[in-house]
């Protein structure tokens, strides 16, 4: 048997899985979770070190489980985007990271973007310059921790810092590119001038190299932490987003990937390098191909949140009927009418990306009254975050970006009501892969193609996934849904001033 290791450093857990990479299937799997840690307002921060931990507990753990490391053909990482890991000489973590979710350089972003021009900026990398990305926190990071910077020899990703642990070696794939917005989309190499201009030392970024490209081996080091064996080729791998893209089975364009997790989003596969002031544009694992990505806070974890502060009732009866709470919750939307009896939500629980790009974006419920039910507001839940992604859908198709199919990856697509009101809302097609692993999955491809199991992207996916279940657009429903999505998308511009002087409050409050 041939064995590929696919190691997933995500928001809430590090998810591993040993996979057969005859066809797919998931040998043994584990999850360790690491916290978060928010020490102000606007910072959200995680430690590379317990990702790290996470790492080496989840191997053995696989190993504990029958895993046969000579069997492993090769390891691939993905990790969540917009990581800046400061390292010293030494490969020592000096601080914590701030993940995709910090914000404290809101106000440095619009200052640095006013000096050199964001069209200027968007020309070059695609992407808006906005404070979630690497640039303006490694600016951030210069300006007001300066010692913090005498000491960094380099500024990593966080699939790049599980590889380097793994091997030694230090790089920067192409997929994580992006993340710097002297990235040059289209060339997929580093702009110098801009860099310049930004006031940003190469020196601190390292090579960068194909996500399926080999870096190293598993060291004596490693492997006595991991169990895996020492020499074990280990592949760069690349954005979680393009990971679970490519793990869903989207390889061509039109296809387009729907992610469920923490937080929700789209990536639409296209053949050209295009890009929308309002999205994220990065290369696609496949060669040729990118993807524009659409990202919203709201995803499984508002439903996470609801059930968390609000859903002792659903508990009980899942307790009480022997299932999970989730399960109960999906039964109450159910009995709820599209529209939710005239309830819309907005799921910017932690502000908004986008197509909105606003730290001060609050979550609302718009409509609330007394004929409302629990259910109504679970289904409002539901169908907000749809609108999320119709939101980002139609931004994308300005420019010539169209979905011919989504496939739904994620907790949420385990969701059939909240898979079908996605479909009624997009009016388009959503198929669920049979796996639910398509994250882990996709980096296990990027192992195999880079060790040469496989002999291209779209081999392993047509040989490797299959399709569970698919659900059809009701275009009844569609049409109906239609000016409950006008009154979402007019909502947030009427309440933006208001959400912003609730957001200074609160941060003004926090800080006294």
């Amino acid at each position: 048997m041939v064995i590929l290791l696919g190691i997933d450093i995500g928001t809430s857990a590090c998810n591993i899985a040993a996979l057969d990479a005859e066809d797919g299937r998931v040998i043994a799997s584990s999850t360790q979770d690491y916290p978060v840690y928010h020490p102000r307002p606007g910072y959200v921060e995680q430690d590379a070190d317990d990702w790290w931990n996470a790492v080496c507990k989840g191997i053995r753990d696989l190993s504990d489980q029958g895993v046969d490391a000579s069997q492993i053909a090769a390891v691939g990482i993905d990790g969540q985007s917009w990581s800046c890991i400061p390292v010293d000489k030494d490969g020592e973590v000096l601080a914590r990271t701030p993940i995709w979710m910090d914000t404290r350089a809101d106000e440095l972003a619009r200052e640095v973007e006013s000096q050199i021009g964001a069209e200027r900026i968007f020309s070059i990398s695609g992407n808006p310059f906005k404070p979630s990305y690497v640039t303006p926190k490694f600016l951030h990071m210069k300006k007001y921790q300066p010692e913090l910077i005498a000491k960094t020899d380099k500024i990593l990703g966080s699939n790049a810092f599980i590889a380097f642990r793994l091997t030694g070696a230090i790089t920067h794939d192409y997929s994580q590119g992006y993340a710097w917005h002297f990235f040059n989309e289209a060339k997929l190499e580093y702009d110098h001038e801009l860099a310049a201009d930004l006031g940003i030392d190469m020196s601190y970024l390292p090579d960068l190299v194909a996500p399926d490209a080999i870096v190293g081996k598993v060291t004596n080091e490693a492997a006595a932490k991991t169990g895996l064996l020492a020499g074990t080729p280990v592949v760069a791998g690349g954005l979680d987003a393009a990971c679970g893209t490519l793990g869903a089975g989207v390889c061509r364009p039109g296809q387009t990937q729907e992610q469920g997790g923490q937080a929700g989003g789209m990536s639409i596969c296209v053949d050209s390098a295009l890009a929308h002031p309002q999205l994220i544009l990065s290369p696609h694992l496949v060669p040729g191909q990118w993807l524009l990505q659409g990202g919203t806070v709201g995803g499984g974890g508002t439903l996470a949140w609801f059930s968390r502060e609000l859903g002792a009732a659903e508990e009980q009866i899942g307790r009480e009927n022997g299932m999970p709470a989730f399960a109960v919750m999906d039964d109450e939307a159910s009995a709820s009418p599209p529209g939710s009896k005239g309830m819309i939500y907005l799921p910017y629980m932690s502000g908004e990306r986008s197509p909105l790009w606003d730290a001060k974006a609050q979550g609302v419920f718009f409509g609330l009254g007394y004929d409302k039910t629990r259910g109504d507001m679970i289904r409002a839940i539901l169908e907000g975050t749809a609108f999320a992604l119709e939101h980002n859908v139609r931004i994308a198709r300005t420019v010539g970006a169209d979905v011919s199919e989504f496939r739904a990856m994620g907790g949420a697509a385990n969701s059939r009501i909240w898979t079908q009101i996605k479909a009624d809302i997009t009016g388009k097609p959503f198929v669920v892969p049979a796996a639910d692993t398509a994250t882990t999955w996709g980096a296990a491809i990027v192992a195999g193609v880079g060790a040469g199991v496989y002999k291209s992207y779209e081999q392993a996916v047509d040989k490797t996934i299959s399709i569970q279940r698919s659900h059809q657009p009701d275009m009844a429903r569609h049409a109906a849904y239609e000016p409950y999505y006008d009154i979402y998308e007019s909502l947030y511009p009427t309440l933006k001033e208001t959400m912003h002087k609730l957001a200074d409050l609160k941060s003004s409050t926090a800080d006294n």
